[in-house]
């Protein structure tokens, strides 16, 4: 395989992408929703009931998971690589 060829991505690669993509997304959003409602005059006691409470926590748990979720992604790319090479082509 040449140096300027990269392998086609593997079926875990494009679900960890994909999840990734969900939980970071979802995660961003619900920070925006916080910013929004604090913005246009929300208290403390108003996050306290609703969905509030879930939109708050989100990210708190989204973006740390988000963060493995890259790094097992990175893991499993760089193996998929390293498996495809020639046992010389290795610098």
């Amino acid at each position: 395989m040449s140096m300027n060829s990269a392998p086609p991505p593997s079926r875990w690669e494009r679900i960890l992408a994909t999840m990734i993509a969900g939980i970071v997304g979802l995660s961003v959003l619900a920070f925006f929703a916080i910013i929004i409602g604090t913005w246009t005059g929300m208290e403390n006691d108003d996050f306290s009931s609703g969905v509030w409470p879930t939109l708050t926590l989100l990210p708190l748990f989204g973006l740390p998971l988000g963060f493995v979720l890259i790094i097992a992604l990175l893991v499993v790319s760089t193996r998929r690589r390293r498996a495809g090479e020639a046992p010389g082509e290795r610098e």
